[in-house]
């Protein structure tokens, strides 16, 4: 009688594993991010109160790498400009 139990429990095990396989069940460990807003942007004259209350969205390992890309592109940028300002100014 044990047997029957066993054999239910692998033929289950089978067709949940083909099911996954075959993509019929819903699991996806690299899921698209949750956005929660349009896109972290600063100001053309951003302080540096605007710069720390910029929040970024959260993914499966960390934060969104295009939203830390734009703004840390931003950032770059206002620094050259601020340098090559104080640059001129001596």
């Amino acid at each position: 009688m044990i047997w029957v139990f066993f054999t239910v429990v692998a033929v289950l095990l089978v067709g949940a594993f083909a099911a996954l396989v075959t993509g019929r069940l819903g699991y996806d460990p690299m899921s698209d991010a949750t956005t929660t807003q349009s896109e972290p942007t600063l100001s053309t004259d951003f302080t540096s109160d605007e710069v720390s209350s910029v929040r970024f969205d959260t993914a499966l390992r960390g934060y969104r790498m295009d939203q830390v890309d734009a703004v840390l592109d931003r950032l770059q940028a206002r620094i050259a400009e601020l340098e090559s300002h104080s640059d001129t100014g001596r």
